[in-house]
């Protein structure tokens, strides 16, 4: 018998939410496999090569038969730190050009919503790999998701948060990744309590920051609160409300097609 296959990204943001996977009570019961993009979990899981993925939130709305896993998440209420659009030092009412990070779909659609309907801009966009000095050689803005974005010098660059900036024009929390499963195999997402997953991985937060010690230059203290605090793996009433008008301001800026309802595993 096939063991089923689960896939995420690499960053540090979702660590607690695949420890269990690796290290914990769900070891061997699934093939876990990691990319460093999340966008390439959503690749992977539009191909159907596998039944459940960590997969950018507005991936939903653009994938055919897929079903949300419920309450797990990563997000943020306020700020997320991970997630951040830079400049040299313009404000973003003066950005003309921006370079996204092709890792992640929410946030470039996120990006390009709080450009148009926050600022009234509509900059020209280009996409690039996540290398700072490359981006901004040629846009003065870009846009960095996940762990290159924490460690963003903020002397020599402005840096504004994605989270922080939604937080607000809007005064909600905000959704950017949840596990999908395919409609036609979602037996596989109900065989995982990702929930008590999730609860597991985040009482051995102190193990997680051990494994990115190496390649992440932040203290284990400012890790921590990264992990605990900036980051929500729990969707709350101004989460799951700040996803909804999210939803609704992609499709009205025609970022995705059509706006169809939340369904659940």
């Amino acid at each position: 018998m096939q063991v089923p296959r689960i896939s995420a990204s690499s960053y540090s943001n979702t660590a607690p939410l695949i420890w269990s996977f690796i290290y914990g009570s769900e070891r061997a019961r699934f093939e876990l496999i990691l990319d460093n993009a999340p966008a390439r979990s959503a690749q992977m899981l539009a191909e159907k090569r596998v039944s459940v993925a960590l997969v950018p939130i507005i991936e939903y709305q653009r994938i055919e038969d897929v079903l949300l896993v419920p309450r797990v998440c990563v997000g943020a209420r306020k700020r997320v730190r991970s997630v951040c659009l830079v400049t040299k030092g313009v404000d973003l009412e003066d950005v003309k050009s921006v370079a996204l990070d092709v890792s992640s779909k929410t946030s470039v659609a996120l990006t390009k919503i709080i450009f148009r309907e926050f600022y009234a801009l509509e900059p020209t966009y280009s996409e690039a790999k996540p290398n700072l000095i490359e981006m901004l050689s040629d846009s003065d803005c870009a846009l960095l998701i996940g762990d290159p974005a924490l460690t963003v010098d903020a002397q020599i660059y402005r840096k504004f948060d994605l989270a922080e900036t939604w937080k607000k024009f809007t005064n909600f929390g905000f959704v950017f990744a949840m596990w999908m499963a395919n409609a036609e195999n979602s037996d596989v997402a109900e065989q995982i309590d990702f929930a008590a997953a999730r609860d597991e991985g985040l009482k051995h937060l102190d193990e997680i920051i051990a494994n990115y010690e190496t390649e992440i230059s932040l203290t284990r203290g400012d890790f921590k609160t990264y992990l605990s605090e900036n980051i929500a793996y729990s969707i709350d009433d101004s989460m799951q409300n700040g996803l909804s008008l999210f939803f609704d301001l992609a499709h009205k800026h025609k970022l995705i097609e059509r706006l169809k309802p939340l369904r659940f595993v």
